[in-house]
């Protein structure tokens, strides 16, 4: 008997607000086809004044349980993978707890930046294999914006806020890669690239900060990185690109995308692309892309999909699994 991490509800939740390229163009030294260009980037939803990360967190959670037919009871823990939590502590994993009515479980923030929702994922199979937990939410929910630096033209338009939220459930499968659920991950860390994609701030130097980040090395490092952390985790459960129904990336960069795409040796047609309409939403923005793909009507039961993303650390992983 083989233990799988099955997914069983997905929902995601945008801020009202949606702020076009052209809204640059009165503060900034660009355009809408010079953004698009470089990022594929067409717009972003940015978080009213006041709402926080755990307001979006809290709203893509219900969406989740709506989706899954559960209810807040149900579910033996929250893992929250965000850079943006409302307060230095607690987490805001248990502000959503509360907001949710759970009187039970547990719940914890997961910080690796754009990669947070993978390494999250990752942690959640593994306490549904070890009988930690049953039924397991996982929620990636940013509010980016509130970073920003909006002179830096190279960063401030590529960024916005969302949150998604998958729940996983143990259920008994057959031990072959037929089976659905998550099926193998791979993640990675390497602190000597820290400074290729930063916030110039934290609580020990009494700042707030603004996101920092060198582009172009950053985008050698992730086409390099997310086609290689994608192949590893294929590689441990004996699958290739060929197997792959949906590629379903972090939404940071078309032309990242896209390059990785292609190393996989995956048409850009089994890929799942949300970046043109949600912008960078970095720990959101897997999670967003899946409950948009399979609201689109692009991922079904049954599908193989990989997930793949990096982010400051620099940090990055992949994990396969069955939809």
């Amino acid at each position: 008997m083989t233990i799988r991490a099955v997914v069983k509800g997905i929902g995601h939740y945008l801020p009202e607000r949606i702020m076009e390229n052209a809204e640059f163009e009165a503060s900034l030294d660009t355009s809408d086809e010079w953004i698009k260009a470089r990022s594929g980037i067409e717009r972003r939803h940015i978080a009213a004044e006041g709402q926080t990360t755990s307001d979006l967190a809290t709203r893509a959670a219900q969406a989740a349980l709506a989706d899954a037919g559960l209810e807040a009871g149900d579910i033996d823990a929250v893992i929250l993978a965000t850079s943006t939590a409302d307060l230095t502590f607690p987490a805001a994993a248990t502000i959503v707890q509360a907001n949710l009515g759970m009187t039970r479980g547990f719940a914890f923030d997961v910080q690796a930046v754009c990669a947070g929702f993978v390494f999250a994922l990752a942690n959640a199979n593994g306490m549904i294999l070890s009988g930690q937990a049953k039924r397991v939410m996982v929620i990636g929910a940013e509010t980016f914006s509130r970073l920003m630096d909006w002179t830096d033209r190279s960063t401030c338009v590529l960024f916005g806020d969302g949150a998604g939220a998958l729940i996983l459930e143990a259920e008994t499968g057959t031990g072959t890669t037929a089976d659905r659920g998550v099926l193998s991950s791979d993640l990675n860390s390497d602190g000597r690239h820290r400074d290729l994609l930063y916030v110039d701030g934290g609580v020990s130097t009494h700042t707030t900060g603004h996101l920092r980040m060198q582009g172009r090395e950053v985008f050698r490092h992730a086409v390099e990185k997310l086609a290689q952390t994608a192949h590893n985790a294929l590689d441990k459960i004996g699958l290739s690109g060929e197997d792959v129904t949906w590629i379903v990336p972090h939404q940071a960069n078309l032309r990242i995308i896209t390059a990785t795409a292609q190393r996989m040796q995956v048409p850009l047609e089994r890929v799942v692309i949300t970046v043109q309409d949600h912008g960078n939403t970095s720990a959101a923005s897997i999670p967003l892309a899946l409950s948009v793909g399979k609201a689109r009507g692009q991922i079904k039961q049954g599908d193989l999909i990989v997930t793949e993303a990096i982010g400051g650390g620099l940090s990055w992983g992949a994990v396969v699994l069955r939809w």
